[in-house]
């Protein structure tokens, strides 16, 4: 599933070619993915300008006058801009033509993507109760350490809760912990004030970092322009169950924490 810097990554690659135009259409191929299309999608958004492309945790949202779409990948998803003429493929589910005589194509194999909308003055419900932002100032240490007093679960699900910090995902959540030199299996609410601060700091650097490369390549993600990313090169313990740590050259261990497979060094982090 693409997380929070595949996100980022494809709204960066999108705005320049959306921000400031015109919808023109909504071709809807399909009346549902994850969830039914609203029909507010094909009746209020043509001939709205689209002002801003926005990112909120895994969401993306185009914003008009007339309110907001929704747009999440999914386990599969990928949005293009293209060619008005560009032939459409197996599972080009929604297009939005714009004004420019592109289209911005959604295209989702596996159909857990979603195109919703939030009429303006208003907060999705899928949107509501989501923590700060991780590269946001409100995320740091000490508001870590405050969220986890008396959190019995591991600090690896504790990072990963979406009401405490969005889109911090499995692989983002593994290599901060390394770098933070704190074991995943840890009691959140037992790691010490000073070491969530070392973790606050290790998520923005590799979340940044992996915005920076381009995010992380998985199987079923490309960018905008259809270039991989780069950061999966760089990955320190995510999917190296063992294999030699390259810090210490320990054996690193695999173990399921919260369902999600976990990998970390147990020399480096405790």
């Amino acid at each position: 599933m693409p997380e929070l810097p595949e996100v980022e990554t494809t709204r960066r690659g999108l705005a320049p070619h959306v921000e400031g135009r015109r919808v023109v259409g909504v071709t809807l191929r399909r009346p549902d993915l994850r969830w039914p299309i609203p029909p507010d999608v094909q009746t209020l958004l043509p001939g709205q300008r689209v002002d801003a492309v926005r990112r909120r945790a895994k969401y993306l949202l185009l914003d008009t006058l007339a309110g907001s779409v929704v747009l999440h990948l999914g386990m599969s998803g990928s949005l293009r801009v293209l060619p008005g003429d560009t032939p459409v493929r197996a599972h080009d589910h929604v297009d939005l033509s714009l004004d420019s005589g592109r289209v911005l194509r959604f295209n989702d194999p596996r159909r857990f993507g979603c195109v919703l909308w939030q009429p303006p003055g208003t907060t999705h419900e899928l949107l509501g109760g989501l923590g700060p932002e991780p590269l946001s100032d409100v995320f740091e240490g000490d508001y870590l350490f405050l969220r986890s007093r008396g959190r019995t679960a591991p600090v690896k699900t504790f990072l990963m809760d979406q009401a405490v910090v969005v889109g911090v995902g499995n692989i983002y959540a593994a290599e901060a912990l390394f770098m933070a030199g704190i074991s995943p299996r840890r009691e959140a609410g037992k790691v010490s004030r000073a070491r969530y601060v070392r973790l606050a700091d290790a998520v923005k650097a590799i979340l940044a970092h992996a915005i920076e490369r381009g995010g992380t390549t998985l199987r079923d993600f490309i960018s905008p322009d259809g270039a991989p990313g780069y950061f999966e090169q760089e990955l320190l313990v995510y999917g190296r169950g063992g294999e030699p740590c390259r810090t210490c050259g320990r054996t690193l261990r695999l173990s399921t924490i919260g369902q999600r497979a976990s990998v970390w060094c147990p020399a480096c982090q405790r």
